[in-house]
C-alpha cells in the first residue's frame, strides 16, 4: 500500500494561533485513492528543521505533503528549502502561476509588487499545478525521476507536493493533487461506511456491539469517533475494496441492535437529520432555551434552507422571562424551580403557542461551574419537548466543563426530538 506523511509548516501553528485543518482534508483526499497517510507533523519556520524533516520524510514514504511557507514575506521559506532540497541549481518563471497572480490582484483592485510576481518563480526542476484561489503555486518534486533527486539517494523514488497554507487554497487544490497521483502510482481504494449514533457513550456502545464487532471480515475495519454535538460516529473501512456492497451486508445487524440510536448512516449531525424529518413530515419547530443560550437555535439554523421548518426561539434565560414571554406560571418556578421536569414542559408548550409551531424543544440546566445544589447538581438537564403527542420531559446530567456540557445539553435534547418525530 502507498504511504503518505503530511507536514505543515508555520510558527502560527506551533503557538496555537490558528488551527491546522489542512491536514484533515488531505489525508481523506488520500483516503479516498486508497493511501494511508501514517504520519502527521507540524514544524516552525526554521530553516534547519524544514530541510532535516522533509529529507527524513522523503527517505521513509511514497508521499510527502506539505502545506505553508510559501506567501511573499521573509518569514515564506520553503520553496528555497525545497529546491536545495531537491538538487535545483535555480529558478524559473512559471507563466500560468505568473498570469493567475495578475488576475487575482486585480480583480482585488491591489497593485502587483515584486513580492507577487516572485510568487511565480519555482525550482528549475519542479512541476507546477497553478493554484486558482492564490498567488502562491502548488510545487511537485518527483524525486528518483529526472534531475530531482534526494542527496546520497539519488534514485529513491518519491513524490512532494508543496500547497500554499491557506485553507480554501489547499483544499481547492487537492482535486487536481488526486489526479496527479492517479496518473503516477497505482493508487487502490477505500471504501468507508459512516453510521452516526446518539444516546450511548463510547464505552457503553463499544459494549453493546462487541459481539458484532468481533464477528466482521478480517478485511473490514472499525473506528470509533466521538464528538460532543453529534455522537458517536463508527467507521466501518474496507481497503483495497471493489464497492461498498461489503460494508452493506453488516448494516442489518448494527441496526438490530441499535434501533432509533442510529440517526444516519453517512457523515451528517443532527440538526440536518432533524430538518430532513420536518420537511418530509410538513411540520415546524421552534425553541425555547435557558441553560444553552440559543445554542439549539445556533446549530438548527447553520443547515441552509432551515427557514422552511424553523420558526425561532426564546432564550428565556430570566425565570421573569420565562414568565412574561412563556407564560410559565409563577407558582411552578417557586415550587419546583425552574431546572425541573415541570418548568421546561410548560417552556415548550409556552413556546410552541407563542411561535405557532408543530413541535418545540426546551432547556433548563445547571452548566456550571457553580450552581449546583446536592438534589440538583453541575451537569443537570431538565429537556422538555411539546408536539401533536403532548409533552413529554427527561433529564440527564453529565459532567464536563461548563462549554462542553452547554453542548451536550443542546445535543440531548435535539435527539429528543428527533426521536419525537420519528413517532408522528
Amino acid at each position: 500500500m502507498i504511504q503518505a506523511a503530511i507536514v505543515t509548516i508555520g510558527d502560527e501553528i506551533l503557538i496555537g494561533q490558528i488551527t491546522d485543518t489542512n491536514s484533515a482534508h488531505i489525508s481523506r483526499a488520500l483516503g479516498a485513492l486508497g493511501i494511508s497517510v501514517t504520519r502527521m507533523e507540524s514544524i516552525g519556520d526554521d530553516d534547519a528543521t524544514i530541510y532535516e524533516t522533509l529529507s527524513k520524510a522523503l527517505r521513509q514514504y511514497d508521499l510527502v505533503l506539505t502545506t505553508g511557507g510559501l506567501g511573499p514575506t521573509k518569514d515564506d521559506i520553503t520553496k528555497e528549502v525545497l529546491r536545495r532540497l531537491s538538487g535545483s541549481t535555480g529558478y524559473r518563471e512559471n507563466a500560468g502561476q505568473l498570469a493567475m497572480v495578475y488576475e487575482i490582484l486585480h480583480t482585488r483592485g491591489l497593485e502587483v509588487l515584486d513580492s507577487n510576481k516572485a510568487q511565480a518563480l519555482v525550482p528549475d526542476n519542479c512541476e507546477v499545478i497553478v493554484n486558482r484561489r492564490g498567488t502562491a503555486p502548488i510545487m511537485v518534486f518527483r524525486f528518483g525521476e529526472g534531475n530531482c533527486r534526494l542527496k546520497d539517494e539519488p534514485e529513491r523514488r518519491a513524490t512532494l507536493y508543496s500547497l500554499p497554507g491557506v485553507p480554501y487554497e489547499a483544499l481547492a487544490a487537492l482535486e487536481d493533487i488526486q489526479a496527479d497521483i492517479r496518473a503516477h502510482y497505482p493508487v487502490g481504494k477505500i471504501c468507508h461506511k459512516n453510521i452516526m449514533v446518539y444516546g450511548l457513550a463510547e464505552s457503553a456502545l463499544a459494549e453493546r456491539i462487541a459481539a458484532w464487532e468481533d464477528a466482521l471480515p478480517e478485511n473490514l475495519h472499525l473506528a470509533y469517533l466521538p464528538n460532543t454535538l453529534t455522537g458517536v460516529r463508527l467507521r466501518l473501512s474496507a481497503y483495497d475494496c471493489g464497492d461498498a456492497s461489503m460494508l452493506d451486508a453488516q448494516l442489518p445487524e448494527l441496526r438490530r441492535l441499535l434501533g432509533a440510536m442510529i440517526y444516519a448512516e453517512e457523515d451528517t449531525d443532527l440538526p440536518t437529520v432533524i430538518g430532513q424529518l420536518l420537511r418530509q413530515k410538513g411540520l415546524t419547530m421552534s425553541a425555547a432555551e435557558s441553560c444553552t443560550g440559543g445554542t439549539i437555535s445556533q446549530l438548527m439554523t447553520s443547515v441552509p434552507g432551515c427557514s422552511d421548518y424553523y420558526l425561532g426561539s426564546v432564550t428565556s434565560y430570566a425565570n421573569a422571562i420565562k414568565e412574561k414571554v412563556l407564560g410559565v406560571p409563577q407558582d411552578i418556578i417557586a415550587r419546583y424551580g425552574a431546572v425541573s421536569s415541570e418548568c421546561v414542559a410548560k417552556m415548550a408548550e409556552g413556546v410552541r403557542k407563542l411561535t405557532g409551531s408543530d413541535v418545540s424543544v426546551a432547556t433548563s440546566g445547571i452548566a456550571g461551574p457553580g450552581g449546583g445544589t446536592p438534589d440538583k447538581p453541575v451537569g443537570l438537564v431538565w429537556i422538555g419537548v411539546s408536539g401533536p403527542h403532548g409533552t413529554h420531559t427527561a433529564s440527564f446530567t453529565y459532567k464536563n466543563a461548563r462549554a462542553q456540557n452547554i453542548q451536550r445539553f443542546a445535543a440531548t435534547a435535539l435527539n429528543l426530538l428527533r426521536l419525537e418525530l420519528l413517532e408522528l
